[in-house]
């Protein structure tokens, strides 16, 4: 992996920091965004202490300028990107119904969890296409999905609309951008990190170690040359959406 790089948004935390040191021990320059460029400084600071190549970058995926700023940035150093992580993630309430949803709240998470994304996508593609081994991944979550029994669209009441709906229109987008680049060495791919333990007290719902759902993301970004494009997985296997 020696040369390629990768940039994950929202990696000064959680699952996007253990995806940038999963992807740094791989070989890989990693250049880890947040909002905050004082984050962003601190946590590849952090990840860099170890020796890997991690290096810091603000962007802002709902911001326009922000996203730009950043894909000039990258164009100008290192000059090339294998690799794009969109884990970027708004706050959910996880108690909302689709009736009583205050829209402006779904609207921010939707801001973040598909513009954002598209936004990111768009413009960092041009720099993906010039990759010889381009890998595209959207974090996504079962809860967009029609297939998870415990979170998926359906289930608990149609509870946590907003997030469902923002993370199932991710999974369309996944769909639309991996066919739309079918011919090409770019594979795009969703994932679904699990349930993870990302915010206190999230053990007691049964979630899983922040290591366990990053290697689920960089799972995908690591794919071979023929590995599979369109899908929405946890764990390497895919699941229905």
């Amino acid at each position: 992996m020696d040369g390629r790089t990768a940039l994950v948004t929202g990696g000064a935390r959680g699952i996007g920091l253990e995806v940038c040191r999963i992807l740094a021990a791989e070989g890989m320059t990693v250049l880890l965004t947040a909002r905050d460029a004082g984050r962003a400084a601190a946590a590849a600071a952090a990840l860099a202490a170890d020796g890997a190549d991690v290096r810091p970058l603000a962007l802002d995926v709902t911001d326009d300028a922000s996203v730009a700023a950043a894909a000039t940035a990258v164009r100008a150093d290192p000059g090339r990107l294998d690799v794009l992580v969109n884990n970027a993630a708004s706050f959910a309430d996880w108690t909302e119904t689709a009736s009583t949803a205050d829209l402006a709240g779904a609207r921010g998470v939707m801001e973040t969890s598909l513009w954002g994304s598209w936004r990111v996508a768009q413009a960092f593609l041009p720099l993906l296409r010039d990759s010889p081994r381009p890998r595209l991944v959207n974090v996504s979550s079962g809860g967009g999905s029609h297939g998870d029994p415990q979170f998926g669209l359906t289930t608990r009441g149609g509870a946590a609309s907003g997030y469902g709906v923002a993370k199932a229109a991710v999974n369309a987008l996944t769909a639309c951008l991996a066919a739309e680049l079918a011919g090409t060495p770019v594979i795009v791919n969703a994932v679904d990190p699990g349930l993870t333990a990302t915010a206190p007290g999230m053990e007691e719902m049964g979630a899983r170690p922040v290591a366990e759902g990053a290697a689920s993301v960089a799972w995908a970004a690591l794919l071979p040359d023929d590995g599979p494009r369109g899908g929405f997985f946890r764990d390497a296997a895919p699941l229905p959406w």
